[in-house]
């Protein structure tokens, strides 16, 4: 009996999610525009940090002959044909070398400061788009509840549950929309700072072997 009446229940009619976004309202316009946002800023800094974190593993050693060989033009050249980051910051050590180490030192930190906060372009707005996307979704279904139940209230005597859910349906869409947008952007966030990082440590080392070099004693 149970499984004649399950047979005599109509299917479920299938849900447009393109139709669900045009209804949920311009809320959904925001979070579409923080999404493009996010995901150009995610590529764009992705391509940057691909490229900037390749190491050249005879970078050091080759600094270390130009130098220990007074050849520093050619030290010089080297760097700026690497063209990463810390390849600028032993180049900056470099113009350095003959003042006092400690001189030396604070250009080295200027510039991977300088070179940090470049990579990092960008990382604010997938910040606020983590923390903002949900927030706006919340606020459309809030909205969109509000909606639902003045439509209720004006339906009068001809008021019924579809009425209602209807509404509500739609208006949790936003709520989704925001909270897909948001943990998108902050995993995007996370993974960009480890990257980063990465490449922090990275000048990290190369400013210690450089300042271990200027401080080889002479034989």
């Amino acid at each position: 009996m149970y499984y004649n009446m399950l047979l005599n229940i109509p299917a479920a009619q299938g849900l447009s999610v393109w139709q669900l976004c045009v209804e949920a309202g311009v809320i959904m316009i925001p979070l579409a525009l923080l999404l493009l946002i996010s995901i150009y800023v995610f590529v764009e800094r992705a391509l940057v940090l691909r490229r900037d974190a390749r190491e050249d593993r005879t970078f050091m050693q080759r600094i270390k002959d130009y130098i220990l060989d007074g050849d520093i033009e050619a030290a010089h050249n080297l760097c700026r044909s690497t063209d990463t980051p810390y390849a600028r910051l032993i180049d900056k050590g470099i113009s350095r070398i003959g003042r006092p180490m400690n001189d030396v030192l604070v250009a080295i930190e200027n510039t991977g400061n300088i070179e940090v906060a470049t990579l990092g372009k960008g990382l604010p707005w997938l910040a606020t788009t983590a923390a903002g996307a949900p927030m706006l979704g919340f606020l459309g279904t809030v909205v969109g509840m509000v909606q639902a139940f003045y439509n209720l209230a004006s339906a009068g005597s001809g008021a019924n549950i579809d009425v209602l859910a209807g509404g509500i349906y739609q208006a949790l869409v936003t709520t989704v929309a925001g909270l897909i947008v948001g943990i998108a952007a902050l995993f995007a966030y996370n993974y960009l700072v480890a990257r980063i990082n990465g490449v922090m440590r990275s000048l990290e080392s190369k400013t210690m072997e450089f300042m271990d070099l200027l401080n080889e004693p002479v034989k």
